[in-house]
C-alpha cells in the first residue's frame, strides 16, 4: 500500500510541475490582442477636405471614442499586443465644422490614395505635416 501511494504521490508533484513550468515555457503560444479600430494608410488617402460625417464614416467606419465635450472631433486608435513583443498603438483624430472635414492629426500622414496612383490622378507628395489634409478636393459628386 505504501509504494503504490508513494507512486502516485510521485506521479501527482510531477504532473503539478509540467503544468506549473509551463506558464513560463518559451514554446507557449500567446494570442495576439486586438483593441479599437483598425485604420489604414489606404484608408487614411481616400479622406479630403469637405467630406461629410457619412462619407468619413464609410470610409474610416464609426469611431471609437466621440467625446461629448469636443463633438466635432473623432478619435480613432488602435493597439496590438503581438504574443511575445511589446504593444503597438496608433491613433487618428479627425475635426469636423459644419458636418464637414477639415483637418486630421495623429499617427497618420495623408497621400494619395491607390485608387488615384492607378488612375493616375496622383498628386505631388507634400512633406509638411501640419493639420491640413494636404490633398486635393474630389469631384467625385
Amino acid at each position: 500500500m505504501p509504494n503504490c501511494l508513494n507512486r502516485f504521490l510521485c506521479i501527482f508533484v510531477c504532473a503539478g510541475t509540467l503544468l506549473l513550468a509551463g506558464c513560463g515555457f518559451p514554446g507557449v503560444y500567446k494570442l495576439d490582442i486586438q483593441q479599437g479600430n483598425v485604420v489604414t494608410q489606404d484608408m487614411v488617402d481616400q479622406l479630403r477636405p469637405g467630406m461629410t460625417t457619412s462619407q468619413v464614416r464609410f470610409i474610416m467606419g464609426t469611431p471609437l471614442i466621440t467625446d461629448t465635450f469636443h463633438e466635432n472631433r473623432w478619435d480613432y486608435l488602435y493597439s496590438m499586443t503581438p504574443g511575445h513583443r511589446e504593444r503597438v498603438q496608433e491613433r487618428i483624430s479627425l475635426v469636423f465644422e459644419d458636418d464637414r472635414l477639415v483637418a486630421l492629426s495623429g499617427d497618420f500622414t495623408p497621400g494619395t490614395s491607390r485608387d488615384e496612383a492607378i488612375m493616375g490622378n496622383a498628386a505631388p507628395q507634400q512633406d509638411s505635416t501640419d493639420t491640413d489634409l494636404g490633398a486635393p478636393l474630389g469631384t467625385g459628386e
